[in-house]
């Protein structure tokens, strides 16, 4: 099974399966009118298809109340919401350490380090994982004994994943944490070894996703790491279509 990636913006992305077409963390809806050529979702664009939203948390970065209005256009639309978002919405509200059994698709939620949960969906043959806001936040002006706390914290997650066949992994990658940016996408690809990642929550600094390419530390799994430079830009997962 295969897929093709739209990057949106930041931590949004469109993912086209055999089946289904999943939308993460979906905030930025300018240029007005535009397509998912320009990093856009227009219902109108989409409304054949059998779409599904999550949302990861409630942050104005990862979510927008406009979402759920496209359920005006779009016939076959269902949301999956982290249960800190207030929506008085038909939507699937999930909490961290949940699975929830769609019936086409399972899902299951990790509890994030920062605020709302990432995503475990199982759909199509796939297993994709959204982080969300799930990382190794690591930060200069914190205490050492906050920083040692995060670290648990988030290892503690992403240990339960030991063993699980991940296909696609969307991970942090920050510019903000300069040279620490990778402590949670390095955890995680040695620790998981999904069979590609795609790096996110960059506010749209996708240049500087170039060190995953030259870092010496990614020299295991920088050959299983997707790119992309735009928004609009479309990355196939290998063997799409099925």
């Amino acid at each position: 099974m295969g897929a093709e990636i739209t990057y949106l913006y930041h931590s949004s992305f469109a993912v086209k399966t055999a089946a289904h077409f999943l939308i993460f963390d979906y905030y930025l809806d300018t240029p007005h009118g535009g397509g998912l050529s320009q990093g856009v979702i227009d219902p109108a664009e989409i409304r054949d298809r059998d779409v599904v939203v999550f949302v990861s948390h409630r942050h104005p970065d990862h979510y927008s109340p406009r979402i759920l209005g496209w359920r005006r256009e779009i016939a076959k639309i269902r949301y999956v919401l982290s249960d800190d978002i207030r929506a008085r919405e038909d939507a699937v509200m999930v909490h961290p350490g949940q699975t929830a059994d769609l019936g086409d698709m399972t899902v299951r939620t990790l509890r994030s380090t920062d605020e709302g949960v990432a995503f475990l969906i199982d759909a199509d043959g796939l297993c994709i994982y959204h982080a969300g806001d799930l990382n190794w936040w690591k930060w200069d002006e914190d205490s050492d004994a906050e920083n040692a706390q995060m670290e648990h914290d988030f290892k503690a997650q992403v240990d339960m994943l030991r063993g699980k066949a991940v296909d696609l992994a969307f991970l942090p990658f920050d510019p903000r944490q300069g040279d620490d940016a990778l402590l949670g996408f390095d955890y995680f690809m040695r620790t998981v070894s999904p069979k590609f990642a795609v790096p996110m929550h960059s506010f749209g600094q996708t240049g500087f996703f170039e060190r995953l390419k030259t870092d010496p530390r990614t020299a295991d799994y920088r050959g299983r790491v997707l790119l992309y430079q735009s928004r609009g830009q479309t990355v196939a997962y290998p063997d799409f279509p099925d």
